[in-house]
Formats: C-alpha cells, structure tokens, sequence
C-alpha cells in the first residue's frame, strides 16, 4: 500500500508545482495586458487553474502526504531532513495562499505589482521544488 500512496503523493505533488510554475506566469502576462479583452481572459484561466488544478492538488499532496508518515511515523518525524523539508511545505502553503491574494487583486482590477514583479515571483517555487526534492531523495541531515 505504501508504494501506491507515495506513487500518488508524487503525482499530486507534480500538478501542484505545474500549477504554482503556471500560475505566475499568467500574472506576469496579466500584468502587461492593457486591453480588455486579454485581462478577462486571465482572469478566468488564473481562477480555473487555481480552483480546478492548484487547491486540489495542494489537498492531495497534504493529505497524501500525512498518509505516508501515519504508516511509519518514527522513520519520518524523527529525521531532520523530514523536518526541514515539513516546514518547506508549509512556507510552499504561504506561497500557495500567496498567489490567491494576487489573484484576486487582479481579479478586482487592484493590482499594485509590476510584470517584472511577477516574473521573480514566478521563480520561487522552483526554489522549493530543488530543496524539497534533494531532501526528499538525499536526505543530507
């Protein structure tokens, strides 16, 4: 059972970071827009894409993610790099929550960022991804 919970946390895992790599992205362009038209269409694709692919799969990974540890808590709570790596998540939850508040900026026209903004923004999960996966696969504490 282990082997498929961790098979799915890993999917989860890979739409969410899709979902966080996009997201931005769509800010940034979002931002550059000046007609009317291309702002709708951003502001539906961020909505769809937050509620249809990122909530759910952040849910997923959590959920998932906790399963795994229920089934050995001792091989996992009890490592650093366990650790560590937890509170990457957690930070990955604020960024995640993070992009909801600039959504719904742009969604009610109120953005003060600027596309050059939104493009540094857009490189910090790959950040998390790096750190998360090292502490994930070589486990360096």
């Amino acid at each position: 059972m282990y082997k498929w919970v961790l098979a799915f946390h890993i999917i989860a895992v890979i739409c969410w970071f899709a979902a966080l790599f996009y997201l931005p992205r769509l800010f940034v362009y979002h931002a550059m827009s000046e007609d009317s038209i291309s702002i709708e269409r951003f502001k539906v694709m961020q909505r769809k894409l937050y509620r249809g692919i990122a909530n759910p799969s952040m849910v997923a990974t959590i959920i998932l993610g906790l399963w795994l540890v229920s089934m050995a808590p001792a091989a996992y709570l009890a490592e650093t790099w366990f650790q560590v790596k937890a509170g990457l998540v957690v930070l990955l939850i604020g960024y995640h929550h993070m992009c909801l508040s600039h959504m719904k900026n742009l969604a009610s026209d109120r953005n003060e960022k600027t596309h050059v903004y939104f493009r540094v923004f857009n490189e910090v999960p790959v950040i998390f991804l790096v750190a998360i996966v090292i502490l994930a696969i070589v486990k360096p504490f």
